[in-house]
């Protein structure tokens, strides 16, 4: 479940750089603090269309994942808006993922496997070629097209789909249970999602997250090149308390 390309991914960039991947930089903040972390870039993989994908050879695997998200009025603390919620979940490994997996086509049209492999997560959902939103080739030891799928939910769906999860096959196995994610920051400019962009991602998650977040102009790029550049400094501070530099 939610599965990419094979092997382990670490938090920040590693997961989202390569040579089949490109960067965005944003333009720099007002503030010396913005500025800083404006200098950051949205990674990108690289995208093909759809049709470009179907006619790869039998050397390349595909994925396919979904995005379900939903407008949330609330607010945090009754002052943060939250906007947005995003479903994303905590796989058997560790990491963080989208709801999907592989799909073997020669058995499978990309829906059909979708919804194969969502019937054991989540229980209660089936996507159509009308959700589908983008492809990305992963270069490398393992030849993989992630496929991202999107639907926008209703608040109350979205909640369905939490509930129906916790009784579906494979929560407590492959999938430890969903998450939502978390689209502000707060006033220490790490709180939120720079902290939720800290964690480890499988593959190519990351990357899907912020390319469907900025397409889906759910937030502004320069607000995700800031959350990433908080995310990789928290990061580096940590590794650096780790390994404190020899004297």
């Amino acid at each position: 479940m939610g599965a990419g390309p094979g092997g382990a991914a670490v938090g920040g960039l590693a997961e989202c750089s390569g040579e089949g991947s490109r960067m965005l930089l944003s333009g720099s903040g007002g503030d010396g603090v913005s500025a800083k972390m404006s200098t950051a870039a949205v990674p990108e993989l690289k995208q093909i269309s759809r049709v470009e994908a179907m006619r790869l050879g039998p050397g390349w695997s595909h994925s396919c994942h979904a995005m379900l998200y939903a407008a949330n009025p609330g607010q945090l603390f009754g002052r943060i808006p939250m906007r947005f919620s995003v479903l994303m979940q905590m796989r058997f490994d560790g990491l963080l993922g989208f709801p999907g997996g592989f799909v073997d086509r020669r058995f499978w049209s990309l829906e059909d496997g979708l919804n194969r492999v969502l019937g054991l997560g989540l229980g209660c959902l089936r996507l159509t070629e009308a959700d589908y939103l983008s492809s990305h080739l992963t270069e490398g030891p393992h030849r993989v097209v992630a496929h991202l799928y999107a639907r926008q939910l209703t608040l109350e769906q979205l909640h369905a789909v939490e509930i129906s999860a916790v009784h579906s096959r494979d929560h407590g196995l492959e999938v430890l249970g969903l998450v939502r994610v978390p689209l502000y920051t707060q006033k220490d400019r790490v709180g939120g999602f720079p902290n939720f962009l800290s964690n480890a991602f499988v593959s190519t998650a990351k990357c899907q997250l912020l390319f469907a977040l900025k397409v889906l102009n759910m937030m502004p790029e320069e607000k995700l090149a800031e959350a990433l550049a908080a995310a990789t400094e928290k990061q580096k501070k940590a590794l650096e308390k780790l390994l404190p530099a020899s004297s």
